[in-house]
């Protein structure tokens, strides 16, 4: 689990802010549990990535953009429109 992540939540739904560094497998492990929607920075690129728990697995949103807030507005955006608020 993750501890002490961030969240943006100036709007709905708040979205967690992993910190760089972090794998894909803490991440998994962490939405699996807490079903929080995540903003990540893979390791070895400057695109963040959604992430969020569908019920039965992980879905990563990648290519939102190298700028954090714009990220945050197009993952939240994506998140409405496809009813995975």
């Amino acid at each position: 689990m993750l501890e002490d992540l961030e969240f943006d939540d100036n709007d709905s739904p708040a979205i967690g802010l992993v910190p760089p560094g972090v794998s894909w497998e803490t991440v998994r492990d962490h939405i699996k549990i807490a079903h929080h929607h995540l903003l990540v920075l893979p390791e070895g690129t400057d695109e963040y990535s959604g992430a969020y728990w569908t019920g039965t697995d992980m879905v990563i949103l990648p290519d939102l953009g190298a700028d954090q807030e714009e990220a945050i507005d197009e993952f939240r955006a994506w998140l409405t429109e496809h009813d995975e608020t």
